[in-house]
């Protein structure tokens, strides 16, 4: 890999990081506009049964498990953001380095992470996300693979 993929990786998990512990709405809303292409998706690939339970709360839409558009995934952050940011108690992390995150093939990433408590950095949650990227290198599609600890 070269010094100029490794970078872009690098740059591309501090964005996809700062997006899901952002504080303010209103950045929010610009970072997965500047993140997403107009019509990209997350999709949770077999999701542990207590995510399953709490679909609902998490603004996905039941029974599917695929938020598309800028507009349901800014809504998709928001209720992440105040169920696991907002109260100080996880934080989102890539697992290991940013060289860790893996450039599978051109426009395809993969990063994993960990959901970890501020308090004692014990690990709350984890997974992987699959990453398809248009020409712009902007979201196309999201596999997002959750284990709960």
């Amino acid at each position: 890999m070269t010094q100029l993929e490794r970078q872009a990786l690098a740059d591309f998990t501090a964005r996809w990081f700062a997006l899901w512990t952002e504080a303010d709405r209103q950045a929010r809303s610009r970072q997965v506009a500047d993140l997403w292409a107009v019509d990209g998706a997350q999709v949770l690939v077999d999701p542990p049964q207590e995510v399953r339970d709490a679909a609902t709360a998490l603004a996905f839409p039941v029974p599917r498990f695929e938020v598309r558009g800028h507009a349901e995934i800014d809504r998709r952050v928001a209720q992440a953001y105040a169920m696991f940011i907002e109260p100080g108690e996880y934080t989102f992390k890539a697992t290991g380095d940013a060289d860790a995150v893996l450039l599978m093939a051109p426009g395809l990433i993969g990063l994993a992470w960990e959901m970890v408590s501020l308090a004692d950095g014990t690990v709350a949650g984890r997974g992987y996300d699959v990453f398809a990227l248009d020409d712009d290198g902007r979201i196309l599609l999201d596999h997002q693979h959750i284990a709960l600890s």
